[in-house]
């Protein structure tokens, strides 16, 4: 049974359809002993040369930045993804984001930098490049001798990327591109060696990507340091290319291949994103613990108001479900790897298809911990008060860093939409049944509903039984929802968005009740009390924003009986047959956060 679970595999999006057995599930509790010491030796990294001197990043010091991604490559974190024949450590999809998470936790800036050097700096010449491309560059970017840069972003493409104006045009003796454009909100471009440029050659329908080193005499001309609202010490700026030569060897894939290149850097983008979130959530958590448990006022800790418990409770119970999504689905997409080069796929070939199997999670990921993020650090800017709002104390430059994280890898808006739309695909390539369970809830509609209440003899099994009824909710409002729209579901954003903060929900509650089951039946009810009450917690938070975002989705297209019918429906997919108590519950998760006096989960 435990085989076979373990083997369990869905596609991407369809944990919305079909049940996902506990035991298929990867959590921190997996770790195996060689990724906790890499856990360790990051965490000690972090503590020792970034959380020790935050202020430097905020003083705009970029030189101390670029010192810092120094001293990581010397411990080989740059290199964790990349292959070993490369000069990487050609570590599993889960070791990646493992190191992405840890070592991104005490400064946006150098979360930021390493994001965009391991990322989408070097990633794509790893997934993409000829051999003698990636033999030529990627050794050099995994020990640090280079750091790299991508340039995508223009004045008039943003979201709609492929609109982009930059030029390549081949010279008459067909050994060069000449680049000109401007690129600009350039992470890493005041020290990079080398960037990944998106340009457009002639009239061509999609842009193409090259690899083009970071020459000044080459026509290569950067703007001066933006000032950012955070992310103070990440260099980003402006980058003007004036018929820079590129050698045509130098094209990344094919031509017109661009766009592809740059949807897919996205996707492995939107999941690194959510972890490099999640280790700046613990540090929030720890900070605001240790001064609610040492501020004095009304001579009695503020830590003992209920007030102050809500919100450590919240911040906690945010950590623990975005670390149970985002380690559940990077294991999904290491089995889908693996899965791929058993077929035979190259490495190359397997980590693209594994991970745009899974980019419906990977926006789900992006915007729920982005939004995560920033809900934790304003709580903690609150739960310290004045000294929140100094910059003297760390929690005002964790807010403002937190700000970019719903804006970096496509913002929230469009990655909710994205979700829908991608999901469609799936269910019309044939890849995600939607229109069966679809009809089945339809027809339940129709029928006369259970008032027989079900016994309940295992813990979360209640959960577990209105989790199913939350995706009943899903499938009748998106179901009635295609069949109002059809194809032109597209125009209608608010719509989109909605659904999308429904299934969003659905797939975190799930994530952390999956994570919670497994780890009982091998540590046991005792040990898991906490998670437990958070699961119970976040599971009531959910209903109440699917009810709401059920009703405006309902009430936006369906009219008379209609109307009624879908509105009845979600009265009675997102009825408790037994009501939690939340006030309750809050108070036994900030009990246990506040006696350990820090957040301490997973083993």
């Amino acid at each position: 049974m435990n085989q076979e679970a373990n083997e369990f595999i869905l596609r991407g999006g369809q944990f919305i359809v079909q049940e996902t057995p506990a035991e298929s599930v990867f959590t921190l509790e997996d770790l195996s002993e060689e990724q906790k010491m890499m856990r360790e030796s990051t965490q000690e990294f972090v503590d020792r040369e970034l959380w020790a001197h935050w202020q430097r990043f905020e003083q705009k010091d970029y030189k101390y930045t670029e010192e810092t991604m120094k001293k990581a490559a010397e411990l080989g974190l740059l290199g964790i993804a990349v292959p070993e024949q490369y000069g990487g450590m050609g570590m599993g999809f889960v070791s990646t984001m493992l190191v992405c998470d840890y070592i991104s936790g005490a400064t946006g800036s150098f979360s930021t930098a390493f994001g965009a050097h391991t990322g989408i700096g070097t990633m794509p010449i790893t997934l993409y490049g000829t051999e003698a491309q990636k033999m030529k560059y990627v050794p050099k970017l995994a020990s640090g001798e280079w750091f790299g840069a991508y340039c995508l972003t223009e004045p008039t493409a943003g979201s709609d990327a492929n609109s982009g104006k930059t030029k390549a045009v081949l010279n008459p003796e067909g050994t060069h591109y000449l680049i000109s454009g401007q690129k600009m909100w350039i992470s890493n471009a005041g020290f990079c060696q080398l960037f990944i440029v998106f340009a457009r050659i002639e009239d061509d329908a999609n842009i193409t990507g090259f690899i083009v080193e970071n020459d000044p005499s080459n026509g290569i001309t950067l703007g001066e340091e933006e000032h950012k609202m955070g992310i103070h010490s990440s260099s980003t700026r402006q980058v003007f290319f004036n018929e820079t030569k590129v050698p045509v060897e130098n094209m990344l894939a094919e031509r017109g291949m661009g766009f592809k290149i740059a949807m897919n850097a996205l996707n492995v983008g939107r999941i690194k994103l959510a972890a490099a979130c999640l280790d700046a959530q613990r540090r929030l958590v720890n900070e605001s613990v240790h001064y609610a448990n040492n501020r004095i006022q009304f001579k009695t800790p503020i830590a003992s108001f209920g007030a102050i418990q809500a919100k450590i409770a919240q911040m906690a119970t945010n950590a623990y479900v975005g670390e149970s999504a985002c380690y559940r689905a990077a294991k999904d997409i290491e089995k889908r790897i693996e899965q791929r080069i058993a077929q035979g796929n190259t490495h190359q070939e397997a980590e693209l298809k594994g991970v745009e199997e899974y980019a419906i999670e990977c926006s789900i990921l992006k915007v729920a911990v982005s939004e995560d993020v920033q809900q934790t650090a304003d709580e903690g800017v609150q739960i310290f008060g004045g000294m929140g709002f100094s910059a003297d104390a760390p929690m005002e430059s964790a807010y403002r860093d937190a700000r970019i994280s719903r804006i970096y890898e496509g913002t929230n808006e469009i990655n909710r939409m994205l979700i829908i739309g991608m999901l469609l695909k799936k269910a019309m390539k044939g890849h995600v049944d939607l229109l069966g369970p679809a009809t089945a809830v339809g027809a339940e509609l129709m029928g006369i509903p259970s008032f027989d209440l079900p016994e309940y003899n295992e813990i979360l099994s209640l959960e577990k039984a209105h989790l199913a009824r939350l995706k009943k909710a899903f499938l009748m409002v998106a179901g009635k929802a295609v069949e109002t729209y059809g194809m032109d579901l597209e125009k209608h954003q608010e719509l989109l968005m909605a659904a999308a903060d429904i299934l969003i929900e659905i797939y975190m509650v799930e994530s952390a009740l999956l994570r919670t089951e497994k780890n009982l039946k091998r540590f046991g009810a005792d040990a898991q009390k906490t998670q437990i009450a958070m699961c119970q917690w976040q599971l009531y938070q959910a209903t109440e924003l699917i009810q709401s975002k059920g009703k405006e989705a309902i009430l936006s297209f369906a009219e008379g009986d209609m109307q009624r019918i879908l509105l009845m429906g979600l009265k009675r997919f997102t009825k408790y047959d037994t009501y939690p108590n939340p006030i309750a519950l809050s108070r036994e998760i900030a009990k246990s956060i506040l006696e350990k006096g820090k957040y301490t989960l997973d083993s």
